[in-house]
């Protein structure tokens, strides 16, 4: 039974983990490609109409706490980690990564391979390693419309 939910697609995956209770929140029409959300899925929220493309993958947390704790006994480190926030109408290209304490907006496109390590604001296209504006949403939405027309 899970193996055909997996196998039937993103949505059919999403609505599985939302009807589970996997993410801490999760809208409606939402597209999950990936299989791995990292350990900490309850710390990641997705709006409505979210597109996530294959081999993204999520980030909650900074582990370099251990390595210090080891070789440091005199002093305590503590795990960083933190939410990721994704608004409405977005879309995030394959084998892009999102970083802990991010808040993607709405109406958003994420290019493919990207590192989205800080907020990217609402209405732009954002793409790169790091993660930067590099358009406006209703500009790609109109290119778009344009080339079905032609």
């Amino acid at each position: 039974m899970l193996l055909r939910i997996f196998l039937a697609g993103g949505y059919s995956r999403a609505e599985y983990l939302k009807k589970k209770g996997y993410f801490k929140s999760i809208g409606n029409h939402v597209y999950l490609q990936p299989w791995n959300f990292g350990t900490e899925p309850y710390l990641i929220s997705f709006g409505d109409n979210v597109h996530v493309a294959s081999g993204v993958t999520f980030v909650n947390h900074d582990i370099t706490c251990m390595m210090f704790n080891y070789m440091d006994k005199e002093h305590y480190y503590k795990l960083r980690q933190g939410e990721i926030t994704i608004g409405n109408n977005v879309f995030i290209g394959a084998k892009s990564t999102v970083l802990y304490d991010v808040t993607i907006g709405d109406n958003v496109i994420i290019g493919a391979g990207s590192l989205v390590n800080k907020d990217i604001p609402s209405g732009t296209v954002a793409a790169g390693v790091p993660c930067r504006v590099i358009g406006k949403f209703e500009d790609y939405q109109q290119k778009m419309k344009k080339e079905e027309s032609e």
